[in-house]
């Protein structure tokens, strides 16, 4: 079996190669940073809803306490779920949730680091889903409306590329 390197098509987008194959794109030339990126995204219920939870009167027990290990699993599990994604030692996983009264939301954040070749922008990514998808799962029996959303990278550092916000 013979392999080659690929470049990436004009367009920039790396996880295609110049012929348009899907590939996964090839680190081991890059230097070893400390890489951090921080997520985060929310979900809106009803007011009741959201009084069960901070009551911690949900009867499949502390939702957000278990949507915080769903989501240090999920980032732990990223590649597993995201083809092209390499498989990452994460050095460390902060998951934060904070509540709104007044807008019936959830707000989740989740900061992911490693020292590696590559960042954690999908780990990070994939934490919040997984805990908002945790909420969800834990109140949908009595509120099977929730929304979520703004699910975004908020900023990232390390690499080549440098630093990056959603402010700058």
């Amino acid at each position: 079996m013979t392999t080659s390197k690929t470049t990436a098509p004009a367009d920039g987008l790396t996880h295609f190669d110049a012929t348009g194959q899907a590939h996964m794109v090839d680190v081991g030339d890059k230097q070893e940073t400390h890489r951090i990126a921080v997520a985060s995204g929310q979900i809106r219920m009803k007011p009741e809803t959201l009084a069960i939870i901070l009551a911690g009167s949900a009867k499949k027990g502390d939702v957000l306490g278990i949507a915080r290990i769903a989501a240090i699993m999920g980032a732990k599990r990223t590649s597993d779920l995201v083809p092209l994604c390499h498989p990452l030692a994460l050095t460390r996983v902060a998951v934060d949730f904070e509540t709104n009264e007044a807008t019936s939301t959830v707000h989740c954040r989740a900061q992911v680091e490693t020292f590696g070749k590559t960042g954690v922008e999908m780990e990070a990514l994939t934490a919040v889903q997984i805990g908002l998808l945790t909420v969800y799962d834990m109140c949908k029996a009595v509120d099977r409306g929730m929304v979520m959303g703004e699910i975004r990278v908020m900023e990232k550092h390390g690499g080549k590329s440098g630093d990056w916000s959603v402010t700058s």
